[in-house]
């Protein structure tokens, strides 16, 4: 954790019903300094919808050579690489080459990113998935996080249901937003 990071803690219970994944997830997150609730946000969706076994955040948001989350199997071998926000086409490359997938989690607007990558040359393009979560969406999460979040996150055919305060801190609040998947430029 980077000096001056904020802990924040997530009770998650996944609904992830595309995908088939029922779990009851308790982390920590370090919120770097320099870090935007919108980011955070990003960030704390896009490890619940990549939930699997193995699945870490990175120790550092500044670190060029390593995923903002990755997922490893038992070995340590790297599996899935997993990039918040608009990653240019050479960290895209180096991503494709290091694992086997890759998912991006944009929570700006994508086509003028998508534009920026069409024409580089990325390795095993076909590997590399990319999601947008809708402004409105993330905007709405990221005012509402605290220093400890219980949440209820249901997912089915992309659309997302987040019941906030299952503590009893925000009793009764509910967020829909969705997860659209783009195209490779």
């Amino acid at each position: 954790m980077a000096q001056g990071s904020t802990v924040i803690g997530f009770e998650l219970v996944l609904s992830d019903v595309d995908r088939g994944v029922y779990e009851s997830l308790s982390f920590k997150v370090a919120q770097h300094p320099s870090e935007t609730a919108v980011y955070l946000a990003t960030r704390v969706l896009a490890y619940a919808l990549e939930w699997a076994e193995g699945i870490e955040f990175s120790q550092g948001l500044c670190t060029a050579d390593v995923p903002a989350i990755a997922v490893t199997d038992r070995t340590g071998q790297l599996q899935t690489w997993i990039e918040i926000g608009t990653p240019d086409a050479p960290r895209l490359h180096r991503a494709s080459k290091a694992a086997p997938r890759v998912a991006v989690y944009c929570h700006k607007n994508a086509q003028a990113w998508l534009r920026g990558l069409a024409g580089h040359t990325v390795h095993a393009p076909e590997t590399i998935n990319l999601f947008r979560f809708d402004a409105t969406f993330i905007d709405a999460v990221s005012e509402r996080i605290e220093r400890r979040n219980a949440w209820s996150l249901s997912v089915t055919e992309g659309a997302l249901y987040l019941d906030l305060g299952a503590d009893g801190g925000r009793d009764g609040e509910s967020l829909v937003g969705s997860v659209e998947r783009l195209s490779w430029p």
